[in-house]
């Protein structure tokens, strides 16, 4: 059976790992919603956990929700270069930041209108730096309850632990702060280059609704 997942900003190691371990479609018909890895990724510097929030542009009054697929990037605040100088901060020693850094820094060099199309390049870059292949299938209609996929969609929760028995890497600053579980998937490229693919292969992954 597939499984349901929403696009995030690089997404974090559970969600690398089902998309891995599992054959995905992408939920593109939701509501947007705050609070989660939709406008974000955590990543580990020297004082542990940080987030990478991307600024969105806010409708309100009479528009009510918004479509995720609808939702675009606020790119009046220069978001881009201030990511790319914070993941230089914390990775440049790290053993393969050099190593992907070309693959990388294109994205933060083109603007992107909207946000999914945005996180679907980051996931798709990320791909290709693993050399598999992106899942390019996408939801039609939205299910609360869908019938037809082992559903993952609640990944995307950024306030909530996820449980995933995830082996320890080395990280960067891990000998500051102690292992950081389930940051973004580039802590793990990073960290681990060419040893990223096997890796979440062998992860055990979180309990998600059949």
């Amino acid at each position: 059976m597939k499984t349901l997942l929403h696009p995030t900003y690089f997404p974090n190691i559970a969600s690398f790992a089902t998309m891995v371990q599992h054959e995905i479609v992408w939920e593109a018909a939701d509501n947007y919603q705050k609070q989660t890895f939709r406008n974000r990724c955590h990543i580990c510097n020297d004082r542990g956990l940080h987030v990478l929030n991307i600024p969105i542009c806010h409708v309100g009054g009479n528009q009510g929700r918004q479509k995720y697929k609808d939702v675009k990037v606020d790119n009046t605040y220069p978001w881009q270069r201030q990511h790319w100088r914070t993941l230089e901060t914390a990775y440049r020693t790290s053993p393969f930041f050099e190593y992907y850094e070309d693959d990388l820094v294109s994205l933060f060099d083109k603007k992107q209108e909207f946000l999914m199309d945005l996180n679907l390049r980051t996931i798709e870059i990320v791909c290709e730096c693993l050399q598999i292949q992106m899942p390019t299938v996408k939801t039609q209609i939205y299910e609360v309850s869908p019938k037809n996929y082992i559903d993952g969609r609640s990944l995307v929760n950024a306030k909530k632990t996820i449980a995933i028995e995830q082996s320890p890497y080395t990280q960067v600053f891990g000998d500051r702060h102690g292992f950081v579980e389930n940051a973004s998937i580039l802590d793990l490229l990073f960290n681990e280059g060419t040893n990223t693919l096997s890796y979440l292969q062998s992860q055990s992954l979180p309990s998600l609704n059949a």
